[in-house]
């Protein structure tokens, strides 16, 4: 059997929970739980203040977009690409292309523990990404995100720059 990976489904502006629910109803109905896996409309939690009152609300991260963990074939193809709402798979001409391991731990979908040598306070190097080269003293580690922040110098000035663990390591 292949392997499991994320694809991205476009859908109508709206529909994301009901496309979700229908691929979910069909999973069970056609017994596909070995082949797709998960379905997922990302949202994060929202505080608005309105009229002085808090008010907590969830949003979606992707509007117009569901993210599936499945084994792609043809009849998981199908199914995805029939259901009501779904206007096609994101991806170059008619081949769905998955998500790279980097773009859904950058997500917080996909969750890699990564070992750190290094705690607040610590000085580290920058070895990837746009500030690679550059060294900063850690401000705050987020375990659950897996990254890293530390102050830069930006035209005089500090400024906070938020790394992924992978981008960095302890100097010496």
């Amino acid at each position: 059997m292949s392997e499991a990976n994320w694809y991205v489904v476009h859908t109508y502006s709206g529909y994301e929970n009901k496309v979700k629910t229908t691929i979910e109803q069909t999973i069970e109905n056609r017994k596909l739980h070995d082949q797709i896996l998960e379905v997922s409309v990302p949202t994060q939690e929202v505080v608005e203040l309105k009229n002085g009152v808090r008010k907590v609300s969830e949003k979606k991260l992707f509007p117009g977009y569901v993210l599936i963990n499945m084994v792609m074939n043809d009849d998981t193809w199908y199914v995805v690409r029939n259901t009501r709402g779904v206007t096609g798979f994101v991806g170059p001409g008619s081949k769905p292309v998955p998500l790279t391991d980097t773009e859904m731990l950058s997500l917080g979908i996909k969750n890699e523990k990564v070992e750190v040598d290094f705690k607040e306070g610590d000085m580290i190097a920058v070895i990837g990404g746009v500030w690679s080269g550059t060294a900063g003293v850690v401000k705050r580690i987020d375990e659950n995100r897996q990254t890293v922040t530390i102050n830069v110098d930006m035209f005089g000035r500090e400024t906070p720059v938020e790394l992924n663990f992978t981008e960095v390591k302890k100097m010496n």
